[in-house]
């Protein structure tokens, strides 16, 4: 029984975490954060708030749209295209989450 009442409230405090804003809601702001956060190269952090690029924008870029972005240094721009498939695929992980928790 005391067992129990141990498991259940490490469940509660599990559950209780502040979760982060999803990608898919990100404000341009919330992506400049992640930019500086993600250590790319800083001169290119303009360009993300003069396309006023978005968390949903940012997950439907690709290395062609960060080209036409004005990120030309190939470098430079796979370095980014690599942070962004990382916020894809962890946006995709909690989705993936979501549909567990509904399915319990």
């Amino acid at each position: 029984m005391v067992t129990e009442a141990a498991a259940n409230s490490t469940k509660v405090k599990a559950t209780s975490k502040k979760r982060p804003t999803p990608v898919h809601s990100w404000t341009n702001s919330d992506v400049q954060k992640w930019y500086r956060r993600c250590g790319n190269n800083p001169k290119y952090a303009d360009l993300f708030q003069k396309h006023d690029v978005t968390g949903l924008t940012l997950l439907s870029l690709s290395d062609n749209s960060l080209f036409r972005m004005g990120i030309e240094d190939n470098k430079d721009r796979e370095a980014i295209w690599r942070e962004i498939l990382k916020q894809k695929l962890k946006a995709d992980i909690m989705e993936i989450r979501d549909l567990e928790r509904m399915e319990e």
